[in-house]
């Protein structure tokens, strides 16, 4: 068996999130647990090739948020599916110089999805000069910024440009 890596989500309300996770990225559940008190104690769902597990958290336990990527097939329908499932948008949606399309959302539990579909393929000589292209740099802005903006860091500037070596 080759490695594997599978996210954990760690959610107030995994039922919520699961429903969340089906209607907009047409997951398939593969797996619920429920525990005795009526939680969920261990939860799988498929998203194309990948799957995520999830579990309730306990009430003593401090709030957490996973950031995950997530390719789909067709970006624009799916971040609609987003917000009218209850996302809020995060950062809106652009171009990559390295030829990706997608913003990012934070679900309704708080979980933050960066939505993307590649739309071409870019060579690496192309990529770096597009990367001093001003409307690339204002995209790469705008997502340190939104992301910025909404942990809490209200305006510190927590990185910086990527420079290609």
């Amino acid at each position: 068996m080759s490695e594997t890596v599978q996210t954990w989500l760690v959610s107030r309300d995994t039922r919520r999130l699961l429903d969340f996770i089906s209607t907009v990225f047409r997951g398939e559940r593969l797996a619920c647990i429920e525990t005795k008190d009526g939680g969920v104690g261990h939860a799988e769902i498929r998203v194309g090739e990948s799957t995520l597990l999830a579990f309730d958290a306990q009430p003593d336990w401090p709030d957490t948020f996973s950031m995950l990527r997530v390719f789909v097939d067709d970006v624009e329908a799916t971040f609609v599916r987003a917000v009218e499932a209850g996302a809020k948008v995060v950062t809106p949606m652009s171009d990559s110089a390295w030829g990706d399309r997608g913003g990012r959302v934070r679900d309704p539990l708080g979980n933050i999805w960066w939505v993307v579909q590649h739309v071409e393929d870019v060579e690496p000589d192309v990529m770096a000069a597009r990367m001093s292209e001003p409307r690339y740099e204002d995209m790469m802005r705008m997502a340190q910024e939104t992301l910025d903006s909404e942990l809490g860091h209200g305006g510190h500037k927590w990185s910086s440009p990527p420079v290609m070596s």
